[in-house]
């Protein structure tokens, strides 16, 4: 579920919403939504937890903005694709080199994860 939260994220250039966080906090609940309001936030019968409120949401956008930003630098990560990560293990064997290693030390040395 959180790769599906990362994703609609993702689409809507990293901006969270109402929605992300309905769709993160309350998955599974039935509700309608005419834009980002919470006015208009139709919660549904069907559910049989009660409706949150706007502060409970505004806390869920921020806790997934927060956590969104945090890892950019996963983003930002783009390693070679398999083949070619494949392709240089196999030179690599066969010359004595490492620029398999190489080329994934690089880009975690352009990228590093933040030290928490």
């Amino acid at each position: 579920m959180e790769n599906k939260i990362k994703n609609l994220i993702d689409a809507t250039d990293g901006r969270v919403g109402f929605v992300h966080a309905l769709q993160s906090k309350w998955f599974g609940t039935q509700w309608t939504m005419n834009g980002e309001n919470y006015s208009n936030l139709k919660w549904l019968d069907s559910n049989k937890i009660p409706k949150p409120t706007k502060s409970e949401i505004d806390v869920e956008v921020t806790r997934l903005q927060a956590e969104y930003e945090s890892k950019q630098y996963q983003r930002d990560r783009i390693y070679p694709s398999i083949g070619e990560q494949l392709d240089l293990q196999y030179w690599d064997k066969v010359n004595g080199t490492s620029k398999w290693q190489e080329s994934v030390s690089k880009v975690k040395s352009d990228h590093p994860k933040p030290t928490e």
